[in-house]
């Protein structure tokens, strides 16, 4: 967890109170290489933020063919902005390139934070 709090300090300051927040709401997490963090067609629910390891962003397009958008490592966060804020279906996918370790914070620890000004510096990071 420290090395989320470290990179969200670079952005501003947080409280006691705020800390312990993240702490409580966010998990670490284990993606083989392959798995998904979130899906096209399904509401992405967990934003990430990379440990270790290496993670994409892919699309399928009309002919089928795998299109990798991006990449995020080490130190990065990972979501579809778009599907995590609004609650709608992803058009792509994130998925581990490497074995990967993640801090992640689902939808509804995230509402929490809102208050507490954390997402908003989450959300200055995707911009």
């Amino acid at each position: 967890m420290e090395e989320l709090i470290n990179y969200i300090l670079e952005f501003g300051q947080l409280n006691q109170k705020q800390i312990e927040l993240i702490g409580k709401k966010a998990e670490e997490i284990t993606l083989s290489k392959g798995d998904y963090l979130s899906e096209a067609g399904k509401i992405s629910k967990r934003l990430g933020f990379i440990l270790d390891g290496v993670i994409r962003s892919c699309y399928y397009n009309n002919k089928g063919e795998d299109i990798t958008r991006s990449f995020a490592k080490e130190g990065c966060f990972v979501v579809d902005v778009n599907s995590f804020l609004n609650q709608i279906p992803s058009t792509e996918y994130t998925q581990a390139v490497t074995d990967c370790r993640l801090i992640v914070i689902s939808k509804n620890g995230d509402l929490m934070l809102y208050g507490s000004k954390t997402l908003v510096l989450f959300y200055k990071t995707f911009s």
